[in-house]
């Protein structure tokens, strides 16, 4: 009997797992809501992990896999820890944590690029302007409603549509997403040869977390193409969404408690958002200022941050969850597009050996016991990291400084602590 999956929502899990049921030879179809393939391409640099390097390698088609290699950014430089000075606390240099095999290693990828690469080769598959409305039952089957009017019949629903998810919203009404109170603000200065000569090769050449000594923090981090045509003319119109996938950028994220931000933030265009950023950080190193003014204000803009809370285990059926629309996190330590896709390899594997065995149910609740453990744990992790990022404890943030100046001065103990940095 073949089993008709339908996955509403065609984010980063959804078409993953789309792309390895399809290569698999099931029977799936992928229902997005946005009207264009080219609707959805927004956003700023995603580090893809171990886990999510292992999953797009498995789910993949070879020449996707491969194509997404050719697509992902190149950091050659180190992860580091530094004070609003620019003084380096702690360098994780990156043969610390990389791999000779790309299917477990690290790699920068535009989120623009990444979807692309996702959305290959699912004609017939992907299906755009279906907005999901709704879900009922007809015995064993799922009818899903989208506004259009239309219906598709499934004997398996996974709701992929993100953070805010309708799904969620009718199968799990309980599973609550907050609000942190933490606003993080967000840019990219693009990379020109002349920017390259203003921005000091720390902030040119890896990630960078900031650490002021209390109540807030600034990530940074290049994203740069291989091979992408080099863009001299430092007036040239930056188009943000264009130079996220056809230019090199670095990308920068200033993060507090909105206690912290004077006024409302809500009505500030990029233009304020941006000169809001430059008075929290004066007294900082100049490079900072450098690299938030040098971003245009079309690629500024304001993030507040939320957080799922965990749920207790469902009773299992015919309509499941992956990704953000069961375990949305923040994004301070970088891992929720890979817990996605974590999910989708997981689904993917269960449901290819169900097909063996017919157990469809039983593969659902496998994977949705244990996404529920590595899923909530990763948010768990996220959600420290984002307190920790803009804590008030003036006592705390220096004790953490003093520690990464430790591990630094003591080259074996950094290694055993930090040789799987953002792998989880």
């Amino acid at each position: 009997m073949t089993t008709r999956i339908a996955i509403i929502g065609g984010g980063t899990g959804g078409l993953c797992l789309a792309q390895g049921l399809r290569k698999a030879g099931i029977d799936v179809s992928v229902h997005e809501r946005s009207r264009t393939r080219t609707e959805r391409l927004q956003g700023y640099r995603v580090h893809i992990n171990p886990q999510g390097a292992a999953a797009l390698h498995e789910c993949l088609p070879p020449e996707l896999w491969q194509r997404f290699l050719d697509t992902a950014g190149t950091t050659n430089g180190p992860f580091t820890f530094v004070t609003e000075r620019l003084r380096d606390l702690m360098v994780i240099d990156p043969e610390l944590t990389s791999s000779p095999d790309p299917a477990s290693d690290h790699h920068s990828v535009s989120r623009i690029s990444l979807h692309q690469v996702l959305s290959e080769g699912l004609e017939g598959v992907l299906h755009h302007g279906k907005e999901f409305v709704g879900y009922r039952r007809e015995g064993e089957v799922v009818v899903c409603e989208f506004a259009d009017g239309t219906t598709v019949e499934a004997d398996l629903v996974i709701g992929a549509d993100g953070a805010n998810s309708r799904v969620r919203g009718q199968f799990l009404p309980e599973a609550e997403r907050v609000d942190t109170g933490i606003v993080a603000i967000a840019g990219k200065h693009p990379l020109t040869e002349e920017t390259r000569k203003r921005l000091p090769a720390r902030l040119t050449d890896g990630p960078s977390m900031v650490m002021p000594r209390t109540g807030a923090g600034l990530f940074t981090a290049p994203h740069e193409l291989a091979g992408a045509s080099s863009v001299n003319d430092e007036t040239a119109d930056y188009d943000p969404v264009l130079f996220d996938n056809t230019s090199s950028y670095v990308m920068w994220a200033y993060a507090a408690d909105d206690r912290r931000y004077p006024g409302n933030l809500s009505s500030l265009d990029g233009a304020g958002l941006r000169a809001l950023v430059l008075d929290l950080i004066d007294g900082w190193d100049p490079a900072f200022k450098e690299l938030v003014a040098g971003s245009p204000e079309e690629a500024v803009s304001r993030l507040p941050i939320f957080t799922s809370k965990p749920v207790g285990p469902w009773p299992t059926s015919n309509v499941t969850l992956l990704g953000d629309a069961i375990h949305s996190m923040t994004p301070f330590r970088g891992i929720g597009a890979n817990t996605a896709l974590r999910d989708a390899r997981l689904l993917c594997r269960n449901l290819v050996e169900a097909r063996k065995t017919g157990a469809v149910r039983s593969a659902v609740a496998d994977y949705e016991q244990r996404m529920r453990d590595y899923g909530f744990a990763a948010v768990r992790d996220s959600e420290r990291s984002a307190r920790q990022f803009v804590s008030e404890n003036r006592a705390g943030r220096t004790m953490a400084r003093g520690m990464f100046r430790f591990f630094q001065a003591v080259p074996p103990l950094k290694r055993k602590v930090f040789s799987d940095h953002g792998d989880s």
